[in-house]
């Protein structure tokens, strides 16, 4: 195996944006330093035939103008904070309220729109590092953040998180990838078969925001205990699908062991990938948002459930729901935590 450096683009303020590709000769893995963004996977089919199974964009260009997060590193806090406020050690903390003036969502999307350090770590991994300063859309402290990308000789991809920062503060990582195994933005999801290895949900108001309930999947539209479309029911008229116009939704990961957390299969090309992780939860996202007016990879219009998102984490809006697993780490108290996609071909 092997890692190579190449030019990706330039930023509009003169700042080079690199690539850097990493193949076990079965999959390739490409990743930029904008974002620390997984920006394409290429793994084979039940037919031998190479796609990459990722939505998003060929050129920095999209990635600068019509982003919705496609394949970036999210943080310090993915997800949503209810009203841009949370308490650490009873100080008040405001933070930038990017989304309707109302929530602070992936926290600006500062770590998104960041130019990484990166470097090659021996022949199958790439190392990115970002500090965010303190006050930076009003977080506290000053962060420093690793994620680290592996490519495993048994078709694995790791991702790997570390953070520290110099002040208590929230953090939770994720990683943004939309998944399409049929290839890129060439279908939608909606013929994806999901299993989600999870009993409840954490239920969100109209701003989707979580209420602070866990509701139990059993009888809805949201158990994926036993394997579903992903189209099957999310036209259901549940007011959880319809005020999210799909599957936008917190699942509360149950852990068993040997058991993956989540599994996509593709009948058409055979794919299948398996998601384990150390995070409580996981955000089923599929692409409700796009309309099909911005142009992805390969000139393929990104269509309502071009792709799926699954993003490990904490729990949304957590600093604000004492019950939900917390995510506070105290100054100099190190956050960890791995990802990992299995990626195989059924026959």
């Amino acid at each position: 195996m092997s890692v190579t450096k190449s030019f990706y683009g330039k930023m509009p303020d003169g700042k080079e944006v690199e690539m850097y590709s990493i193949s076990n000769g079965k999959i390739t893995l490409q990743l930029i330093t904008l974002g620390a963004t997984l920006q394409a996977l290429y793994t084979p089919d039940k037919f031998g035939r190479l796609n990459d199974i990722t939505v998003g964009f060929d050129s920095l260009y999209g990635h600068l103008n019509f982003t919705d997060y496609q394949g970036k590193t999210v943080g310090r806090y993915a997800n949503r904070i209810a009203g841009g406020k949370m308490i650490i050690d009873g100080e008040e903390i405001n933070l930038v309220k990017n989304e309707k003036d109302k929530t602070c969502l992936h926290s600006g999307g500062e770590f998104s729109s960041a130019i990484w350090q990166a470097e090659a770590v021996g022949e199958n991994a790439v190392k990115f590092t970002h500090t965010s300063e303190d006050g930076t859309n009003g977080f506290k402290g000053n962060l420093t953040a690793n994620v680290t990308y592996t490519l495993t000789d048994d078709d694995r991809v790791v991702i790997e998180y570390y953070a520290v920062c110099d002040k208590a503060t929230a953090i939770n990582f994720t990683n943004h990838t939309y998944f399409n195994l049929c290839g890129a933005a060439s279908s939608n999801v909606l013929g994806h078969i999901l299993q989600i290895n999870s009993d409840e949900i954490t239920p969100t108001d109209s701003d989707s925001i979580p209420t602070g309930e866990k509701r139990s999947v059993s009888g809805t539209a949201f158990d994926f205990r036993e394997p579903h479309t992903v189209g099957e029911r999310i036209n259901d008229s549940d007011e959880q699908l319809v005020q999210c116009l799909g599957y936008d939704h917190n699942f509360c990961l149950n852990h068993h062991e040997g058991k993956a957390d989540a599994v996509v299969y593709e009948p058409v090309s055979g794919r299948k990938l398996e998601l384990y992780t150390d995070l409580p939860g996981v955000q089923l996202y599929t692409g409700n948002f796009l309309d099909g007016t911005v142009i992805g990879k390969g000139g393929m219009p990104l269509v309502k459930h071009a792709g799926l998102c699954l993003e490990t984490q904490y729990y949304p809006d957590s600093p604000n729901h004492p019950d939900f697993p917390q995510c506070t780490f105290a100054a100099g108290e190190e956050y960890k935590s791995v990802t990992e996609f299995r990626i195989s071909v059924v026959e």
